[in-house]
């Protein structure tokens, strides 16, 4: 993977977690990284820079991450709905995992996190990206990970005859 070319947006209300995550990201090559304090600020730099990736926290203020993803994902004006977007987060309940992925999440990232974590998210996000839905309550990359090699129905989803 060439780092150098990508353009990464760190969009998280902790100073120390963006300078933490643009070092792991310049240590591997990328130049090329705008930071936002939330996700209202991230739109705006969007706007202003193309990114290729972005990395967000879920828990910010005024805008936290969820509801960041659902406007990069969903909004008329979207910059870029079909980003990358690798979630960090400290909250990693299943509750707020299942949040922020029907939001448009690809990738999660527990904190505390090290480098290699960091890039390993990066790597899954570019090189083994999941293909992208739209549906009038969905838009995003599609939240299943596992296939079923063995199954056989017209669908996955119980209201088109397949599984739950």
């Amino acid at each position: 993977m060439q780092y150098d070319l990508l353009k990464i947006l760190i969009a998280d209300d902790n100073r120390y977690t963006r300078l933490l995550l643009s070092e792991i990201l310049a240590a591997v090559g990328v130049r090329r990284i705008y930071e936002a304090a939330d996700g209202a600020e991230g739109l705006k730099r969007m706007a202003d820079h193309p990114v290729d990736v972005v990395i967000t926290d879920l828990s910010m203020e005024p805008m936290d991450g969820i509801d960041f993803v659902r406007l990069l994902r969903t909004s008329p004006d979207s910059p870029n709905q079909f980003a990358p977007v690798i979630m960090v987060t400290g909250h990693s309940t299943l509750a707020r995992v299942r949040e922020a992925r029907d939001a448009g999440v690809s990738e999660f990232l527990a904190k505390p996190f090290n480098a290699r974590a960091v890039i390993q998210r990066l790597h899954w996000a570019i090189e083994r990206p999941r293909p992208f839905v739209q549906r009038d309550d969905f838009t995003g990359p599609d939240r299943r990970r596992r296939v079923d090699p063995g199954f056989r129905g017209p669908g996955r989803r119980p209201t088109d005859g397949g599984g739950s």
